[in-house]
């Protein structure tokens, strides 16, 4: 393909040909009749036209060389994930804010750099911090070439240090020996613990609410991570294991969400915390260090408690919190026992997308507003399991089987001593009171209606949990000291907030239905390859498949050139 000019009736034009051979012989065939030439000239277009066949040239010859095997290829990368987390990455202001933190402190490597670069292994790959640097290697990440593992290492440890007291310089804190013991920590020193990824979360906080409205609720709830090994200096601690790993040392990981789902913020404790202990201090930060002055805080069941929720109100705080209604006598005894007529919600629906059914009453005993709430196909699943264990615990009784006893399915309905052990009918009865409800405490003036759809956006929470602790594989924990343990599952929050970005500018293009699992592998499987022909260096890019023209086309980002000189 090649340009040649033609006159006809004393004006040239300029035209795009190629040869083709038609019964042996080699002739021209006309593409494309670009215009006059002068006038091509003049407007500059003829310039424009020249580079772009040059560039189109240099494709042709790189691909003819490539298929002859002329061609040497130097080196593969994926480009996707960079391209696009670098944008999200600037444009929730982690980068600037980071920069920031930096503005005091010099290290000898790109901090900044490699905390992006653990982060966005977190997103892709996940697994152990050991294996980042190795899949470093095949990315392109602008800045993060020098980087090794013990610079990822210095940046988590960096993000999770904490901070000295104003006006008072930070002692650098000895590691214990293996013949020390650990020093006690009260409970307020645990929650009063400021590290350096708190002022990061506050910093993305305000740039945040600088842009959007302010904050209508939060939604906070705990789990707990495990370690393969100690545990840091003080984080790691038997606890209630929420993993199923009651052999090994935990940290309890606490995290806030916004009404619009975004993560605010992220708090460690040691594993020997309970829930019940985390919510307050939780509270004190927004209000103190967010400067979220009002709001309604909606939390799960394990942190109710007298203290706390006066602790609450004595802020200004209203609160939507979770009932233990199996263990909390005036739930069970008496919030279960008042009579009165449930509202639907949700009526039962058979449809695909329909939600779920919910039915919900509002209950006062005194000055205390309760809202119970009812599902009720899981009120017939949890009859329909009732009935199966017990007919199971007959079955067995019949056998005379003695360790039936042993079995917490079994337990709560037997009664009997010694060799004389029968069904308590009266336990059954009890339990199923309980069928498909869940209690809610508020000092809101919503209607029972909202109350109970708001704390269902609560398992949004828990769907992050999830996310967190599988995909972004934050279990388990190698890590020997508590600022690079810290600095670990923050990593983890901030790969959390570019996910959020993604899809929210998703859904803004009407492509929120992409399955995340599939933009990940299409995002790196975009690739750039390195190769030199006849001398020359060049970057071929792969093409574009699956979901990338939406993602790339949802966050802005233009795609390389499919063919660029080096």
């Amino acid at each position: 393909m090649f340009l040649r000019t033609q006159t006809t009736g004393g004006r040239t034009y300029l035209l795009l040909v190629e040869n083709e051979r038609v019964d042996g012989c080699i002739k021209q065939r006309v593409l494309h009749r670009l215009g006059r030439l002068d006038q091509l000239q003049a407007s500059g277009q003829l310039d424009s036209l020249l580079a772009s066949l040059g560039r189109f040239s240099d494709k042709l010859a790189v691909l003819g060389a490539h298929d002859r095997g002329e061609s040497i290829i130097t080196h593969t990368r994926s480009i996707g994930p960079a391209l696009i987390f670098e944008r999200l990455w600037q444009e929730c202001g982690i980068g600037a804010v980071l920069d920031e933190q930096l503005s005091e402190r010099r290290f000898g490597f790109a901090l900044e750099r490699a905390v992006f670069m653990t982060v966005l292994h977190r997103l892709f790959v996940s697994g152990s911090d050991r294996a980042a640097e190795r899949w470093m290697r095949s990315q392109r990440i602008a800045g993060a070439e020098a980087l090794s593992l013990h610079h990822l290492y210095r940046a988590m440890g960096f993000l999770g240090a904490p901070l000295a007291p104003p006006g008072q310089a930070k002692t650098p804190a000895k590691a214990p020996s293996k013949a020390s013991t650990r020093p006690k920590v009260s409970d307020d020193a645990r929650h009063e613990l400021r590290t350096r990824k708190d002022v990061i979360e506050e910093a993305l906080f305000a740039r945040r609410r600088d842009l959007f409205t302010d904050v209508e609720l939060v939604f906070f709830d705990t789990t707990s991570i495990y370690f393969e090994g100690e545990g840091g200096q003080s984080l790691g601690q038997r606890g209630h294991s929420k993993d199923h790993r009651p052999d090994l040392k935990q940290m309890v990981v606490g995290m806030v969400l916004d009404n619009a789902g975004n993560p605010l913020c992220s708090t460690m404790w040691p594993g020997n915390t309970t829930d019940v202990t985390s919510l307050a201090p939780v509270v004190k930060r927004l209000q103190t260090h967010f400067g979220i002055q009002r709001v309604c805080i909606v939390a799960d069941r394990g942190m109710i408690s007298d203290t706390t929720i006066a602790d609450i109100e004595s802020r200004g705080w209203l609160y939507i919190l979770g009932v233990r209604m199996r263990r909390t006598k005036e739930a069970r005894d008496e919030v279960l026992a008042r009579a009165g007529r449930f509202q639907t919600v949700h009526a039962k629906s058979d449809a695909a997308k329909a939600p779920s059914p919910l039915q919900v009453k509002e209950v006062w005993v005194e000055q205390r507003r309760y809202v119970v709430c009812r599902n009720e196909d899981r009120a017939i699943k949890d009859a329909h399991d009732r009935l199966a264990i017990v007919s199971a615990l007959v079955q067995a009784l019949q056998r005379g089987d003695k360790t039936l006893i042993g079995n917490n399915g079994f337990r709560r309905f037997v009664t009997g001593t010694g060799s004389h052990w029968r069904v308590d009918e009266a336990k059954v009865a009890e339990e199923a009171r309980f069928d498909g409800k869940w209690v809610l405490r508020t000092n809101t003036e919503l209607s029972a209606r909202d109350v109970a759809l708001k704390y269902k956006q609560l398992w949004t929470v828990e769907a992050i949990f999830r996310t967190m602790k599988s995909q972004l594989d934050t279990r388990p924990i190698f890590h020997k000291t508590d600022d690079t343990i810290r600095g670990h599952v923050f990593c983890s929050f901030l790969a959390l907030v570019l996910r959020k970005a993604l899809q929210d500018r998703l859904e803004a293009k009407g492509q929120g239905e992409l399955e995340w699992a599939h933009v990940l592998d299409d995002l790196n499987g975009l690739q750039e390859i390195e190769l030199t022909v006849q001398g020359k260096a060049y970057r071929l890019r792969t093409e574009t498949k699956g979901t990338l023209s939406a993602v790339f086309g949802a966050c802005g980002v233009a795609l390389p050139t499919t063919l660029q000189p080096m």
